[in-house]
């Protein structure tokens, strides 16, 4: 970012009436016209751009003349836009007013066009700065957990990814940069993401239907981390972290630097982090506070470079990231078997923007990545299973320039992954998967209204040449196996004790799905009133289900149960007995969403309410059997163990079946999804800040019944007070007990989780040092997680402080 010196105003003025023609200058002003300093002012639709001086002065240089939108935006103010006519003589005392806002206005990077989280049709969050630094979890579902309408899926710590508005999964995209992650995150809960917070710049979260601008992987919303890796201009910047936590003896140190001279850019980043188990306020059978296997070693470094046009920029980056972590849960009958992950990831990411004079073409953003992504589970020392996956992306915007008021573009989108599941508990077939689209936006004011519009096709091929049904024993358990004996010897033939069905025959098939789903959305921004928008938005969107949705064949491990995809049908051939057959009728996931937004973002007082419904056809999801199959072990003695952690169910643990697993088949319903979520901020004082936020969703099958797993009610209170060189925040937030549960679920009792952090900044020269402070869980509240798979299990972690000093340069 160019910053205005004194010096440069001097030379304005000095200079001749040419050579200042085509500029714009002025001064930023709050509401008492006191100077803003360090406010960014830009030109919408250009790379022009300069931070004000200490007096709020800015000047800008080398506009085309005609009609010229500026852009105005300061750190606890409202933004500010305005159309002016640019003439060859220039823009001069230009009086630009910001307004305050208690509520934190933020661009979003994640949209092609000019956003930010107060001005966008569908709803936005963005955490950056110090709530980021704050809130930032070895985790990334973790990280969002406090984010309104985002909930995680808290998997011991280990891993987790966001759930948003009681979507999850392949529903939900995490993007690096506006680009697919790329891991196995979206296959199992206990696959780590492969993206770090501690490095990020800012976490954005688009909530409802993204699928115009990200395809349709994102028809419940987006998760877009974005970072510096790929510079966009030269700046001497940088920041530091270096912090211990004291529930798992966590240390973390993390870096970011960016550089360059002339034309050439640079920025390095890297982190480092190693925990043990951590503490919970309960104890175990075995008289334990501690989950065990809950450790991990982490560690990442990117390195990025760009060159610097007059019109642009185009940059490239490498990255890599090693990470080991256990597997809590991992059993065979009451024997704890420790399984740990190793996961490394290489990626190379290429991004460019260029903006065109003269042209159809106003200006051009290119995005380039290629990942290549592994990982092992490792039992007893020897490599159980791998999963991999090399992923090809590219994405090339064009945007148009301005026609008859409207501003927009298109948008061609390709992406190949090849993914692969090897070993015993590899249950998802290798597939390659292929998506080409194509995607239109538009966008026009007309007077106080925005009115934005899109569409978008794709072609979406799975490729899966081996799906094998091989052969399994499947069996129920009846009243006699219920009532059996527990001494009884376990190294029994099964067909003592229970029906079997031995017809499942080893068979391979070659499958090759193509789906072409279409996307479809307007949205409106009406600002009726200075200060206040009303926001609506309604969509139409596709999905085509995954890989591991259809063809998922075996045991996961990881949910401990026996997963069925779509493509296969059970069905009962008599009272006891099943197999499997193969069945093609597979159907697009259909979801048809309107948001409703309420947002007063001036002044001392600041409101944002949405409304959410959502009627998704086809939605796919798994559902118990009651049937068992065996979990791909040798058979041990191992004592009792209750199998079902996967918690859809309560299911008896016995000796007989303490190694196997119960079979969760895919299969499609007609669903409902709505809810809401509520944010309010009040700037009590220029110290003292509170903020109020909740939110809700309900998720029922429309022929009656619950969906697994939704988030409860949750409501919390934020305080945040600051002066001078401290301050200090205090998090309460209620989980409300979720009892609307689906078939053999088990409902979660409530909790009140606290947390607070205290920080003292100090100046160091033109740099910052920051002491920290921060306590989690502190009245160490036994906390479930509704929509953990390892909820009785593993709570969420105990009292908890994490000390740490951070520094920005």
């Amino acid at each position: 970012m160019f910053k205005l010196s004194p010096v440069m105003l001097l030379l304005s003025a000095a200079l001749p009436f040419s050579a200042i023609a085509n500029q714009v200058s002025g001064t930023v002003l709050d509401k008492n016209n006191q100077p803003v300093a360090n406010a960014k002012v830009s030109i919408m639709g250009s790379l022009k751009a300069v931070e004000t001086n200490s007096k709020g002065q800015f000047v800008l240089s080398g506009i085309k003349p005609g009609k010229v939108e500026l852009h105005a935006a300061a750190s606890g103010f409202a933004h500010f836009n305005s159309i002016y006519d640019l003439t060859e003589s220039g823009l001069k005392d230009i009086k630009v007013s910001l307004t305050p806002s208690a509520i934190e206005v933020i661009d979003v990077v994640a949209s092609p066009f000019h956003a930010s989280n107060m001005e966008s049709a569908t709803p936005v969050s963005v955490l950056s700065g110090d709530a980021l630094r704050n809130q930032q979890s070895a985790t990334l579902g973790d990280s969002l957990a406090k984010e309104v309408g985002v909930h995680t899926n808290f998997h011991a710590g280990v891993a987790s990814t966001p759930i948003i508005r009681g979507l999850s999964g392949p529903r939900v995209l995490i993007t690096q940069n506006g680009l697919d992650v790329s891991d196995a995150s979206r296959v199992g809960p206990d696959h780590s993401v492969s993206s770090e917070a501690s490095t990020a710049e800012q976490i954005e979260v688009l909530r409802g239907p993204a699928t115009l601008f990200y395809g349709s992987g994102a028809i419940g919303g987006v998760v877009n981390v974005v970072d510096k890796r790929v510079p966009r201009e030269v700046e001497q910047s940088g920041e530091w972290l270096i912090e211990h936590d004291s529930v798992d003896n966590q240390k973390l140190a993390s870096v970011n630097i960016n550089t360059g001279s002339d034309n050439i850019a640079v920025h390095f980043d890297g982190f480092y982090r190693e925990s043990d188990d951590y503490k919970v306020p309960v104890k175990d059978e075995h008289g334990s506070n501690k989950i065990a296997n809950s450790g991990e070693e982490s560690k990442g470094a990117t390195a990025g470079a760009s060159y610097i046009l007059d019109n642009g920029y185009v940059g490239v980056s490498v990255g890599k990231l090693e990470r080991e972590y256990g597997i809590p849960g991992h059993s065979h009958g009451d024997e704890e078997v420790p399984v740990f992950a190793e996961l490394e990831q290489d990626r190379i990411q290429l991004l460019s923007e260029l903006r065109f004079t003269d042209s159809l073409i106003d200006s051009l953003h290119t995005r380039v990545a290629y990942t290549d992504y592994e990982h092992a589970e490792i039992e007893h020392g020897v490599v159980g299973t791998i999963f991999a996956n090399e992923t090809v992306e590219a994405k090339f915007d064009a945007l148009h320039r301005d026609m008859n008021g409207w501003r927009g573009g298109f948008s061609l989108h390709y992406k190949r992954s090849d993914f692969s599941a090897q070993g015993a508990e590899a249950f998802t077939p290798p597939s390659e998967t292929e998506t080409l689209a194509f995607a239109w936006m538009e966008e026009r004011h007309f007077d106080d209204v925005l009115l934005q519009l899109g569409a978008r096709v794709e072609r979406v091929t799975i490729d899966a040449p081996k799906v094998v049904l091989p052969e399994v024993e499947l069996h129920v358990h009846d009243d006699h196996d219920h009532d059996h004996d527990h001494d009884h010897d376990h190294d029994h033939d099964h067909d003592h004790d229970h029906d079997h069905d031995h017809g499942a025959e080893g068979r391979v098939f070659a499958v090759d799905q193509e789906f072409n789903p279409v996307s479809l959305s307007a949205g409106l921004v009406w600002d009726f009133t200075p200060g206040y928008n009303l926001g609506v938005s309604i969509s139409r969107s596709q999905r085509a289900p995954s890989a591991a949705e259809l063809f998922s064949f075996g045991p996961h491990i990881g949910t401990r149960t026996f997963e069925v995809g779509a493509m296969f049908d059970l069905h009962e051939t008599d009272n006891v007995h099943f197999d499997f057959d193969t069945k093609q009728d597979v159907e697009l996931e259909t979801a048809n969403n309107i948001d409703l937004t309420f947002r007063k973002l001036e002044g001392d007082f600041g409101v944002v309410v949405n409304v959410f419904y959502n009627q998704v056809d086809n939605y796919y999801y798994q559902t118990p059997t009651e049937v068992f199959a065996p979990s791909g072990h040798e058979h041990h003695d191992h004592g009792e163990h209750d199998h079902d952690s996967h918690d859809h169910g309560d299911h008896e643990g016995h000796d007989e079946h303490s190694d196997e697993l119960p079979v969760y088949v895919f299969k499609t319903d007609d669903v409902t999804l709505y809810g809401f979520e509520a944010q309010f901020a009040w700037q009590v004082t220029s110290e003292l800040k509170t903020e109020f936020f909740t939110d809700y969703v309900n998720a029922s099958l429309d022929k009656g019944g619950d969906l697994p797993m939704i988030p409860p009610l949750r409501f919390g209170t934020k305080f945040n007070y600051q002066t001078g060189q401290f301050s200090a925040n205090l998090d309460v937030i209620r989980y409300q007990k979720q009892d609307k549960i689906a078939y053999l679920e088990t409902a979660t009792d409530g909790y009140t989780m606290v947390d607070a952090s205290i920080a003292y900044h100090l100046p160091v020269g033109e740099h910052e040092v920051t002491f920290y402070a921060k306590g989690h869980n502190l009245t160490d509240t036994e906390a479930r997680v509704h929509s953990s798979f390892l909820k009785e299990l593993a709570p969420r972690p105990g009292r908890s402080i994490a000390l740490g000093i951070r520094g920005v340069f």
